[in-house]
């Protein structure tokens, strides 16, 4: 029997790289991540985000001789033990981690002997035999068995004189830059630790030092401070199924695990069932290797019940589960799933039946069309069902009937196909002859978003109430919708919230869309906040 590694955590270095199927696509992105910019890798579960990054981190590793570039691999997995009574404990913890695995690093390609000044000043300490940072780093990781203890944390350096002594270093080890590698950068972190990241991961920025990080869609608060079109490179890991080498590629990436001869020789002689569920997957590695795992024998019955087992049961479980991880955003992971499952997925299966019994018209369909201004709490569902792996986003911008903007969305083709009798039967043929111009849409005031609309607020924490309280000046509006505002006595973010959209047409000049655009950036600003 051959059991799969689904996480890049569980493998070895050699492993990763006897693993690593290099295709175009693939092989892009590692340049990105090895260039100066700094990146935002953004993918759902199981994408194949980590496992990107350690492979870059490895090819840099082998090119360091020659471009002289330094990984350092880090992840900030104990945050939620740091409760320390130190105001700024979270950013010196960071800090401290920070250093203690520059230093680590440079250790490991043997730079330690040559330097001593600007390496002790990053271990905190005049011996560097003795690492007082990480000791500061272990206490505030242990202060969880005593919150609210005092941390003396002096040693750890300020952030101006980490990033001169980065620029030391790397001129006198002859090191042209260092690259952090900060995995599950956000998802670990409660919403203001995440605000506090992504301040620093702004500001860990020179010629000598820059940062990539890997998050989640849908779950990542960035902050007032920090904007990802201006601060960071943006990636999304979504691999298009439409590409001439998908199937070969995904089908490249499970041989290369598979150790048993019958899986084999089982994905060879049943090759459409394989390629079937290559599709079904979605561009998800994570999600492919466990369903070979579950398929067996590969044959018809056993590609039935993956689709049964799996994407009609399994993946919908996995999403409801994150209402208790995420409590502030179950209304929207409810609706999320009801809008996909009872809706979006019958609708086109409604279309795919008709073009087969008609045998006319573009083709079938996995694709479904969102207004650019349906309501703010509709996208906020929409980006939860992505970071679950039920959604992609395809296009932005795409025109559908009367010319309207939005978005186009892909749904998972297992979830999609699961809806079908014998998917086995009929899967084949609904992916091979899909059209992307064919879809369902829903506009800017559909019917279904009712229900959603209106419960951005539930229970005010503390955090929440501070954020309802601050001036509608702080949105992204103009000075004009904001004077508009001002002058129906809407002053605040809790009073923009609470407010109809026909309220806000009491503002002269203020019609529907202008009306839904104002409640949207109100209701944006305050959603990150529903993530505590």
């Amino acid at each position: 029997m051959n059991e799969f590694i689904f996480r890049t955590e569980e493998l070895t270095n050699k492993q990763i790289s006897d693993w690593y199927v290099s295709s175009e696509y693939e092989q892009s992105i590692i340049e990105k991540l090895k260039a100066p910019s700094p990146v935002l890798l953004v993918g759902s579960r199981g994408v194949g985000k980590s496992f990107l990054f350690k492979m870059s981190e490895i090819q840099m590793l082998e090119e360091f001789e020659e471009k002289k570039v330094l990984p350092v691999s880090l992840t900030f997995r104990k945050a939620s033990l740091v409760k320390s009574g130190n105001d700024f404990q979270f950013q010196f913890w960071m800090l401290g981690r920070i250093c203690s695995e520059v230093l680590r690093a440079l250790k490991k390609i043997g730079k330690l002997s040559s330097i001593s000044r600007g390496l002790n000043f990053l271990a905190g300490e005049s011996d560097v035999t003795t690492n007082r940072i990480d000791e500061i780093v272990n206490q505030f990781e242990d202060s969880w068995k005593n919150p609210g203890i005092k941390i003396d944390a002096d040693n750890i350096p300020n952030l101006d004189d980490f990033l001169n002594t980065i620029e030391d270093l790397c001129c006198e080890l002859d090191i042209e830059r260092i690259v952090l590698f900060i995995d599950e950068a956000a998802h670990v972190f409660y919403p203001q630790q995440q605000r506090e990241f992504f301040t620093l991961f702004r500001d860990l920025r020179s010629p000598y030092i820059k940062c990539n990080a890997a998050v989640y869609p849908g779950v990542t608060v960035y902050g007032e401070t920090f904007e990802s079109v201006h601060d960071a490179l943006e990636i999304v890991l979504n691999r298009n199924i439409h590409d001439d080498n998908y199937v070969i590629n995904m089908k490249e990436m499970v041989l290369r695990q598979v150790k048993d001869s019958t899986l084999a020789t089982r994905l060879s002689q049943n090759g459409e069932n394989f390629t079937l569920l290559a599709y079904a997957a979605s561009g998800n590695p994570r999600y492919l290797l466990k369903s070979i795992e579950l398929a067996g024998k590969m044959d018809s019955s056993s590609i039935n019940q993956v689709f049964r087992e799996y994407y009609r049961e399994g993946l919908w479980a996995e999403h409801t589960k994150l209402s208790e991880r995420y409590p502030g955003y179950q209304l929207f992971i409810d609706w999320g799933r009801d809008f996909i499952e009872t809706n979006v997925i019958p609708e086109l299966k409604k279309k795919n039946d008709k073009f087969f019994e008609e045998k006319k018209g573009k083709g079938t369909t996995m694709y479904f069309w969102v207004h650019k201004n349906a309501p703010q709490e509709v996208k906020e569902a929409l980006r939860i069902l992505e970071y679950s792996g039920i959604a992609y986003e395809d296009a932005t911008g795409m025109r559908a009937t009367r010319s309207e903007l939005g978005t186009r969305y892909m749904v998972n083709i297992g979830c999609l196909l699961a809806f079908e009798a014998k998917p086995a039967t009929t899967g084949f043929e609904i992916v091979k002859q899909s059209d992307i111009r064919r879809m369902s849409e829903y506009g800017a005031n559909h019917n279904l978003y009712k229900k959603l609309q209106g419960c951005v607020i539930g229970d005010e924490t503390d955090a929440l109430k501070k954020q309802l309280e601050k001036s509608i000046d702080l949105l992204e509006l103009s000075d004009w919708q904001k004077q508009k505002m001002h002058e129906i006595s809407i002053n605040t973010i809790g009073e923009l919230i609470s407010a109809s959209e026909d309220k806000l047409k009491q503002a002269r000049y203020i019609a529907d869309v202008r009306a839904r655009t104002i409640k949207n950036a109100g209701i944006a600003a305050v959603c990150e906040y529903l993530l505590g």
